[in-house]
């Protein structure tokens, strides 16, 4: 199975900060599923998408 084609999941951790997983892997220390699964190139347009803000969440909430 090539890169582009095998399974991945969005995980997320504390800070609110996105990546991407091998659905076959267990998740890292420190991150959790996001509820998203797909092809690489998938999942990647999810992050676009629902990551907006790069800035970790420690920071937008000391900002406000």
């Amino acid at each position: 199975m090539s890169a582009e084609a095998a399974a991945y999941r969005v995980v997320v951790n504390d800070e609110e900060q996105y990546s991407i997983w091998p659905q076959h892997l267990p998740n890292a220390r420190g991150w959790r599923d996001a509820g998203f699964g797909g092809a690489r190139e998938e999942c990647l347009a999810h992050v676009e998408t629902v990551w907006t803000d790069m800035r970790p969440r420690s920071v937008r909430e000391h900002m406000t």
